[in-house]
């Protein structure tokens, strides 16, 4: 098990955790078969850079990240907010006053290593100092799915197909209580 440091990210770490995203990203997008939707990789990156702002802009109030480290090195990352976009289109607004996890990726060498364990953990210890009861999360990229329905069992929303043929779009809303890694 990697020792790893989990704290909030400062102004300092801004241009590690811009590459970061685009190293993971685009590994991401590789491994699901997707590495030519260039446009959509280059979407994804900029939501995220725009929510490390929103981290830094607010204090964590709008969006909360914490950022796993090995030797002062970055190598994954998770952020908490409002439910987007997505999430409440898809719900038909059930999920829009629910806290959202998200931005949950690992560097590639260091997947199956229990840091994103440790990240979900921690932010599950952050929620329910603060009182929030539930959260949800989604995800339209076959490997994570594999390991949300592992932890967390089938989603409570599958919108099958929603990103082309066998491509699922799915959505999980999950009480903070109970949950155990």
């Amino acid at each position: 098990m990697l020792k790893v440091e989990i704290r909030r990210p400062s102004i300092e770490d801004l241009e590690e955790l811009n590459l970061f995203f685009r190293t993971v990203l685009t590994d991401t997008f590789a491994r699901e078969g997707l590495a030519d939707l260039v446009e959509e990789i280059e979407a994804d990156i900029e939501s995220k850079k725009k929510y490390l702002k929103m981290d830094f802009e607010t204090s964590g109030e709008k969006r909360y990240f914490l950022i796993a480290l090995l030797q002062n090195k970055i190598i994954g990352t998770i952020a908490c907010g409002n439910a987007n976009e997505l999430i409440e289109e898809c719900t038909n607004g059930e999920l829009v006053n629910t806290i959202e996890i998200g931005t949950v990726y690992v560097l590639p060498e260091y997947q199956r290593q229990g840091v994103g364990n440790k990240l979900l953990a921690e932010m599950l210890r952050t929620l329910n100092a603060r009182g929030i009861q539930e959260f949800c999360l989604d995800s339209g990229f076959k490997t994570a799915q594999t390991i949300w329905k592992k932890k967390f069992k089938e989603p409570e929303y599958c919108l099958k197909d929603y990103w082309g043929q066998g491509q699922n779009h799915m959505i999980w809303k999950i009480p903070t209580s109970g949950v155990y890694f």
